[in-house]
């Protein structure tokens, strides 16, 4: 029988000469081995020390070796527990199995037989921090997979927007302020990580389903006609279609893409919403999008300076806009002066940066 090398053992047992015979057995064969006289004794080594094994009786005074199995499970789950028992408490010793213990030994034990128990004892030890390995490099390889995923995901929504960019310029700029006026807002009112990652991406996609609508309607420089601008607002719906089967796991964005342009006081479309029936996330990405879209130059009018359209926020909170997202942008853009609306290009790459750190 080889020498085990570097496993360190701990005996406890308040009989002399019991835990003289293992510390003796247990040396001769290469561990390193601490005593204690007692349970208490043996969570201070415990505390001081590390150990691979505990080898303990079951009936000692202060702290049993039950009460020191519970311990040692709860504070150290990587030592190995071994209950010496005599032949009247095989019982309590099988029960100790069931709490965690790795195997016992009777009393009196023979050496050959001792020293089988212990090498079992460390070897199922092994076995199991080795199969706990496996199972967390598993979960962090799934994690990794999900989130390459996830990657791609971004990425082939983002082809699609790219798409959109290239029928119309101005929604390039566009979606990409948006969703930095999103971001902003939901984070000055308190939203969580999450829910403002949805945001972003919601607002980068909000008008996707633009490239479904005919380029006569989509760039005509004059005014609409009604059956125009009907198709117009189709919009909103044919971008929920496009997205649904990318976005199954994302449907706060396909409540952004189809409701951007609901109202509180029901004059929005597609669906009429009222009020707090409207999502958040809908709610905050209709006020980044109308101030973008009045302080963005167009091809029929130009822009309106940013603290104007501030205004209109505030005067239209309750009607066109909810009243808390007016707020929350207005707390995330305290100076119209400092507004990012003069710089749409760093403004779409810190964008697309953000959109790409959904996948991480």
């Amino acid at each position: 029988m080889g020498e085990e090398v570097g496993v360190r053992c701990l005996v406890v047992d308040d009989e002399p000469g019991v835990r003289s015979v293992l510390v003796r057995l247990l040396t001769s064969r290469g561990y390193e081995v601490r005593e204690a006289v007692n349970g208490r004794e043996a969570v201070a080594a415990l505390e001081r020390e590390h150990f691979d094994l505990v080898l303990t009786d079951i009936h000692m005074p202060e702290m049993t070796g039950v009460e020191l199995l519970a311990e040692v499970r709860l504070r150290w789950p990587d030592v190995g527990v071994l209950m010496i028992t005599g032949v009247p408490e095989v019982q309590a010793a099988v029960a100790c199995l069931a709490q965690g213990a790795l195997d016992y030994m009777g009393k009196p034990f023979q050496v050959e037989e001792a020293l089988a128990r212990v090498q079992q004892a460390l070897e199922k030890r092994r076995l199991i921090l080795e199969n706990r390995d496996y199972q967390f490099n598993l979960e962090a390889k799934v994690r990794v997979q999900a989130d390459r995923i996830e990657e791609l995901f971004v990425e082939g929504v983002q082809a699609l927007a790219h798409a959109l960019e290239a029928k119309d310029a101005y929604t390039r700029g566009h979606s990409a302020r948006v969703a930095a006026y999103a971001t902003e807002t939901a984070r000055a009112m308190g939203l969580d990580d999450d829910l403002v990652a949805e945001i972003r991406l919601g607002a980068e996609l909000h008008d996707i389903g633009k490239i479904g609508v005919r380029e006569a309607v989509l760039l005509k420089p004059g005014t609409l006609t009604d059956q125009e601008y009907a198709h117009l607002k189709e919009h909103t719906l044919i971008g929920e279609r496009i997205l649904q089967p990318l976005l199954k796991d994302h449907p706060l964005v396909l409540v952004i893409v189809r409701s951007h342009h609901e109202r509180p006081d029901g004059r929005g479309f597609p669906d009429g919403l009222v009020g707090a029936v409207i999502p958040v996330v809908t709610r905050i990405t209709a006020v980044g999008d109308t101030f973008d879209a009045m302080t963005t130059a167009r091809p029929y009018r130009a822009p309106r300076p940013a603290a104007e359209a501030l205004n209109e926020l505030v005067r239209f909170s309750g009607t066109q806009f909810d009243p808390d997202a007016v707020q929350g942008f207005l707390r995330a853009y305290p100076d119209a002066q400092a507004l990012p609306i003069a710089t749409p290009d760093r403004l779409a790459a810190q964008s697309a940066g953000a959109l790409a750190s959904l996948a991480i």
